[in-house]
């Protein structure tokens, strides 16, 4: 594959100093490219040549991939030289930095004075108000047990040192914003292991619930902890997913699989009312999930609404590839995509689409899109995207686990193994929120002997898929890395794409909570799109966001519509100036799809009678039941 800084893998400037020109070939001559000097001078550094094209010239290649493949196995695939090298960037320049260093010991000494007058307020009064409050987001301290001595002097005393190392990591002359938000997230990680929470002597839930049991708790505790490790060194999926099976307890719409190719099913819902809008919908999620999560339980599933409200709805389901599919690459994902509109246009004929696409899957169909609008493909009656970036140029916490080094480790990783497995991905995710998503389930389920209620998205979520070698390495580079598709160098079918070649009207849905995909990274979408652009911002997170059913209590949203050739506002002022709605936005969408569908018909035949679009089995397919 190209390198993420070169379309191709030699520069033009190579080339042309490979080869003679065209007035030094017509006179006969040819001029060595050792000899040429001055303008016409090659530097050796811009000539690079993809990781994944360039020969393995020496044994000592391989030996250097096979050490960091076994490594990434203990780091759950997260670089140790990226974060050496990060770590001591911020050290050298904090050395260097006298007066930084002066800041940090009078803050140090304020806040130790400020414990100070804090415990001796304690001392005459044992409800004295905090010195110091958690932020917004920190549940780990809210029992009243926190509130006793010598419990509220240990959070405190934790809080302040939390506050003074947030301080140490950031405004250092030298260290770039990047730098010190990685300094502050490793600190942060292992501030959140040490926090007393953690700790049944200064717990006080875990003290006084191991008292009043017995230390039952801890048994029960100790059990859990077993039952985990083995399932998850034998490969099983968290204790309660087996209550939430594709087919029998989620993913039970009906449908049928139409087409099946090496990457995907293409599911085909079974019709629920008399007519049908005339323009089908096909959906795509990412390819690191199960498609279910649109199609989870009966009360919350946005395929089943969708059908309810006419719509005649087909869903990719995304193969789980294994090494045997390394060398499958993003061409060969849009090329899968390509042949599922192919099946949808071939059982829906002369009709349009409405384009639908999820996380990844929306910044596939995005890329699709443009592709399509460029060679002049009409086919898309519309473009859905949910929680897409388009830009990744500010993509939110995941671009500290996304750097140059990291990327080459996991390209050594996934060259040993053929594919990014599920576990190393879940690592990264639960470190961004790892008190709610690590910490929190280790003190409730392992100190206090309490199994955490299973539920469908959280089995859902336990139930990922890997990727391929090829595909996974040239999404980081190109897409994360590269940023080509915001800029307009991203190529497929060998010439480049952008955005603002689509023309079919968009509608796009981003959440406020939003850690994977930040709802300011997925509003410049407006940057880049020349069609009229209906955005909408959901109360939520990445997930539990879109998953929004009608007559889910607390749920609000904002939408407006950006015509083409309006200002541009700054996300602030969108959001101020952007309809807030309570409840539910699946009826916005529903009715903004309604709008720009032609008539009610007929439903359609599930398949064709014959050929390769034939239904081949019922929903959920095959695909989704792969380990």
């Amino acid at each position: 594959m190209p390198d993420t800084k070169h379309e191709t893998p030699r520069s033009a400037k190579a080339e042309k100093a490979r080869k003679p020109d065209a007035d030094e070939a017509q006179a006969g001559q040819s001029t060595p490219r050792e000899a040429r000097s001055g303008l016409d001078a090659e530097p050796p550094e811009i000539v690079h040549t993809s990781p994944l094209e360039a020969p393995d010239r020496y044994s000592t290649k391989s030996l250097d991939r096979a050490a960091n493949a076994h490594l990434a196995r203990f780091t759950l695939g997260v670089s140790p030289y990226g974060l050496a090298s990060t770590f001591f960037t911020w050290w050298t320049h904090l050395a260097g930095s006298p007066g930084k260093q002066v800041q940090l010991a009078e803050k140090a000494a304020r806040k130790a004075m400020r414990f100070g007058v804090y415990a001796g307020q304690l001392a005459r009064d044992p409800g004295a108000e905090p010195c110091i409050e958690p932020l917004p987001h920190d549940h780990r301290f809210e029992d009243e047990g926190w509130t006793r001595w010598p419990y509220n002097a240990i959070y405190q005393a934790f809080l302040l040192n939390q506050q003074w190392w947030y301080n140490a990591a950031c405004d250092i002359d030298g260290v770039t914003p990047r730098q010190e938000q990685v300094v502050s997230f490793v600190t942060r990680q292992i501030l959140d292991m040490m926090s007393p929470s953690n700790f049944v002597a200064t717990n006080p839930e875990v003290a006084a619930a191991t008292f009043r049991e017995g230390g039952a708790n801890l048994v029960r505790g100790a059990e859990h902890f077993l039952e985990d490790w083995e399932r998850a060194i034998s490969g099983k999926l968290p204790v309660g997913t087996e209550d939430y099976l594709p087919g029998r307890d989620v993913a039970v719409t009906p449908g049928k699989v139409v087409y099946r190719n090496r990457l995907l099913e293409l599911i085909q819902y079974a019709p629920q009312t008399d007519k049908v809008k005339a323009e089908p919908l096909l959906i795509v999620p990412a390819w690191i999930m199960k498609y279910y999560i649109l199609d989870l339980s009966p009360h919350n599933s946005l395929v089943k609404y969708l059908v309810e409200q006419g719509f005649t709805v087909f869903m990719v389901s995304w193969r789980n590839p294994t090494a045997e599919d390394r060398d499958k690459g993003m061409d060969d994902y849009f090329d899968a995509v390509a042949e599922a509109m192919d099946a949808v246009g071939a059982i829906v004929p002369d009709r349009k689409i409405h384009g639908v696409g999820y996380c990844l899957g929306g910044t596939l169909m995005a890329a699709k899109a443009a592709q399509m609008a460029r060679d002049g493909d009409d086919r898309l009656a519309s473009l859905t995207l949910f929680a897409t970036q388009t830009d990744f140029e500010e993509p939110g916490e995941l671009q500290l686990f996304v750097s140059e080094s990291e990327v080459a480790f996991l390209e050594n990783m996934m060259w040993d193994q053929g594919y990014l497995d599920t576990k190393q991905m879940a690592g990264a995710f639960q470190l961004l929120r790892s008190a709610d998503l690590i910490w929190s389930r280790y003190v409730h389920e392992y100190l206090m002997g309490r199994r955490q209620e299973m539920f469908d998205l959280m089995a859902w979520n336990a139930d990922a898929t890997r990727m391929p070698y090829r595909m996974q390495s040239e999404y980081l580079r190109k897409i994360f890395l590269g940023n080509e598709l915001a800029e307009g160098k991203y190529r497929l079918n060998g010439k480049p794409v952008t955005v603002g070649d689509i023309h079919a009207p968009i509608f796009c849905v981003s959440t406020t909570s939003d850690h994977v995909a930040p709802w300011q990274s997925v509003y410049k979408l407006h940057l880049l799109a020349d069609t009229q652009l209906t955005f909408v911002l959901t109360n939520g997170g990445h997930n539990a966001g879109i998953i929004s059913e009608p007559g889910h209590d607390g749920r609000e949203y904002r939408i407006r519509t950006t015509e083409d050739g309006e200002p541009y506002l700054s996300p602030e002022a969108w959001q101020a100036s952007a309809e807030r709605q309570e409840g539910s936005w699946w009826p916005a969408l529903t009715a903004w799809l309604g709008e720009r569908s032609s008539k009610e018909v007929a439903p359609p035949a599930m398949g064709t009678t014959s050929g390769r679009y034939r239904p081949i089995e019922e929903a959920p397919g095959a695909y989704v039941f792969q380990r």
